[in-house]
């Protein structure tokens, strides 16, 4: 019977057991403590672990089974949501306001009080994008915030985080610049666990172990953090 593997803030950052030894139920459940470092995060995202966990719990890492992902060549773009984003007349920006984005996407939300965005966390991803790992996508309309993402970009993978949107398609549109704007440099999109939102958007479920083999490629060499700007943005 496979147990949670405990970590200590003092443990390596390569102290994590192997993804394929997480439990099934929870699904994906690997490992719990440590700490947020941006030593332990960026090896975790690229070994397909990722943390997740509430107030009140201790730091929790998940490796679920299935992954879903989105390959760019995937992403489906209906006729109606072109139509709707050329109507939205949004304006688009990259690395601009990483700090509203996380904020909107740890919002309220109609389906749950709580968010997994806890302050911690913001602490650690805005650690990340100061050093120039994780990066959000920003939609406008008429100079208003109404949407964005925000994730990892670690060699040719997207580690995608999460999405908000304050007005229709709005999130939609972000995931549409982000695969225009790393265009012939991305092999996949993380999107961690399926949803139906993502699925109508060309996200699939694939074995761990063929998401892992990925990584293991796409995320080597690492690549070099910095800053992204958008064309126009």
């Amino acid at each position: 019977m496979t147990r949670l593997a405990w970590l200590s803030a003092r443990d390596r950052p390569e102290a994590f057991p192997d993804p394929e030894t997480a439990l099934i139920e929870p699904n994906g459940l690997l490992a719990a403590g440590g700490d947020l470092s941006p030593e332990r995060l960026l090896y975790a995202y690229r070994h397909g672990i990722f943390p997740w966990y509430e107030a009140g719990q201790p730091i929790l890492w998940w490796s679920p089974e299935p992954r879903a992902i989105l390959r760019p060549d995937a992403l489906k773009v209906s006729r109606s949501l072109r139509r709707s984003l050329r109507r939205a007349g949004f304006e688009y920006s990259a690395d601009r306001a990483f700090s509203e984005v996380i904020a909107g996407c740890a919002g309220p939300r109609q389906y749950t009080r709580g968010t997994w965005i806890t302050p911690e966390m913001r602490e650690a991803y805005e650690r990340l994008h100061t050093l120039g790992w994780a990066h959000s996508i920003e939609v406008w309309q008429a100079g208003r915030l109404v949407g964005g993402l925000y994730g990892l970009y670690v060699g040719q993978v997207f580690f995608g985080e999460s999405m908000f949107s304050r007005t229709t398609d709005a999130s939609k549109a972000a995931l549409v610049q982000l695969v225009r704007h790393l265009a012939g440099r991305l092999v996949l999109i993380d999107c961690q666990q399926a949803t139906a939102h993502l699925a109508r958007l060309g996200a699939v479920s694939v074995p761990r172990r063929a998401f892992l083999e990925v990584l293991a490629s796409a995320c080597e060499p690492p690549g070099k953090p910095g800053r992204w700007t958008l064309e126009g943005g």
